[in-house]
């Protein structure tokens, strides 16, 4: 039978509920388990599709197309395991379903209330994984802190759920900040204390309580824990701030939490985790050879979990390479022809980042411009990709006024055009073109180089395209289409015949990126970059 477990956020928010979630996955899984991670969500928003970056952090998108929480991406680089619509849920999503069914007399003329129909639903969802019969252990992080009045609904549905599964079915963990105060020198429990306090008042009692804290707990400390909020000691977990996320599995080895949930489930803790390769990992990750400089330019730079995927993505492809990869976040909207070289100096890598509208694109096309002329490895993810093709077209083709229809709908030369499935669309959420889709390669491109096989899959957030009425143009002066999608003709992949690294795709393979598989663009970016830079330096050298 399928056992559930529910984490639960307290005192404050961004205290690391979905890596803790995921490390406790990762643990379970390197046991033998067969574990998922879901993610419900407090908002009212279907889903984060139509959210600003700077509201959420991205948008997730899974391979069956849905536009999730950006704590799916650390499930999946964790786990090395896809999720899917079904792992993450909100409140709109739930208050949606009831009212259509309510719509369609589904209640038989009952009132409907939020306990027990909302309730109901969200514990439906809940169950949902469980009961495919794919999993042994289901973990539910819920969004929010304890105590928010959103949050009101999910609790009460955990609540019921224990009830019903029995004690050892199911069991939670609270998150919980356990603050130092410098004058006084001490970590406070009491923020602790309060807020499992709320949690009992609403009917639940952790099971295990894991404190963020920037000190070690000590033993008194862990005593007083275990006797005002209801737990035994050995399920005080410390969660001390790590380095990086990926020390976090093997913090909370050390601190047994896996040992302490099996035991608590009723679960063999025979088998030791197998973390070799995980090791392996972290120990290229902190022992670099060597280091690259590469500039990340996008619009949402003052939040970098707007390009989470990005940063995570690289991080895998510099411990693959040996390499600390330090990423300089610049604004598109900083960047111009009289500044462009000032902005990009010391650079061995530039990324354009993906992202929608007109706002900083003139900086876009100058950094293009820019990495092109000057030889400087240069990778483009779905805006970024339709950017390259925008100068390339006005810079070396002559289209004069050549754009994207999404910036200028008025141009004379639309060399990026909505898609015509798209043009009769009148929603924003969920209709853009999302999901897993396949590509062909051609042999003999960098592409082709790079992925070491022509059919390959990537997923996709959007609604412009390549015009292929200017593809033989392009071709003619260089810019090569590398990348197709079989079925559509789409083009996925551009690149430059006489560049060291210039490639561009329509998708976002930092989506797909995760510890145990790099993605190979990323990893053979960062290869390109650290080339770059050795050249440079030798070529510096040659002139002293």
């Amino acid at each position: 039978m399928t056992k559930y477990i529910f984490v639960t956020g307290g005192v404050t928010s961004s205290l690391g509920k979905g890596i803790i979630a995921a490390s406790l996955a990762k643990l379970l899984q390197a046991r033998g388990f067969k574990v998922t991670i879901q993610k419900f969500d407090p908002y009212i928003n279907i889903d984060p599709g139509t959210l600003n970056p700077y509201e959420h952090g991205e948008c997730y998108v899974t391979e069956d197309g849905a536009e999730t929480d950006l704590d799916l991406g650390h499930y999946e680089r964790f786990l090395n395991v896809p999720t899917s619509q079904a792992n993450n849920v909100t409140t709109g999503r739930i208050y949606s379903h009831v009212i259509e069914q309510e719509r369609a007399g589904a209640y038989l003329g009952k009132t409907v209330q939020v306990v027990p129909h909302i309730t109901d639903e969200i514990k439906r969802r809940m169950l949902l994984l469980g009961q495919s019969g794919e999993y042994d252990i289901v973990i539910t992080e819920l969004g929010g802190t304890v105590g928010d009045i959103e949050s009101l609904p999910f609790i009460e549905a955990v609540r019921q759920l224990r009830w019903e599964l029995g004690n050892n079915d199911s069991l939670v963990i609270h998150l919980t900040l356990v603050p130092y105060l410098a004058a006084a020198g001490e970590l406070k429990t009491k923020p602790t204390q309060h807020s499992v306090k709320t949690l009992l008042e609403y009917g639940v009692q952790p099971d295990i309580l894991v404190c963020r804290t920037e000190h070690k707990l000590n033993n008194d400390i862990r005593k007083k824990l275990a006797l005002f909020c209801n737990v035994n000691i050995n399920a005080v977990i410390e969660s001390i701030d790590a380095p990086t996320i990926y020390d976090v599995p093997l913090n909370m080895l050390k601190e047994q939490l896996d040992k302490t949930v099996l035991a608590k489930l009723k679960l063999s803790t025979k088998n030791e985790p197998n973390l070799e390769q995980w090791k392996a990992f972290l120990g290229r990750l902190k022992n670099p050879t060597d280091e690259i400089n590469i500039g990340l330019v996008g619009k949402y730079v003052e939040l970098p979990d707007a390009y989470k995927s990005i940063a995570e993505a690289f991080i895998h492809a510099g411990a693959s390479n040996e390499t600390r990869v330090k990423v300089k976040y610049i604004a598109a909207e900083s960047v111009n022809q009289e500044n462009v070289s000032e902005k990009l100096n010391g650079l061995d890598g530039v990324l354009v980042a993906p992202g929608f509208g007109e706002r900083g694109l003139e900086g876009k096309l100058e950094t293009i411009r820019f990495v092109r002329e000057s030889k400087i490895p240069f990778f483009g993810i779905c805006l970024g990709m339709q950017c390259s093709v925008i100068e390339f077209g006005r810079n070396v083709l002559g289209l004069k006024g050549a754009n994207s229809f999404e910036m200028d709908d008025k141009t004379p030369h639309p060399v990026i055009n909505l898609m015509e499935e798209q043009k009769n669309i009148t929603n924003m959420g969920g209709t853009m073109r999302l999901g897993a889709y396949d590509c062909e390669i051609k042999k003999g491109s960098k592409a082709f180089h790079i992925y070491g096989k022509t059919k390959i899959s990537e997923r996709h957030r959007h609604r412009y395209e390549f015009n292929n009425d200017y593809l033989k143009d392009y071709e003619k002066a260089g810019m090569i289409a590398s990348g197709f999608n079989p079925d559509t003709g789409l083009v996925e992949i551009v690149e430059l015949k006489d560049h060291p690294f210039f490639v561009a795709g329509q998708f976002h393979p930092e989506l797909k990126s995760t510890v145990v598989n790099p993605h190979p663009l990323f990893v053979s970016f960062v290869a390109a970059a650290l080339a770059h830079k050795k050249t440079s330096q030798l070529k510096n050298t040659t002139k002293e």
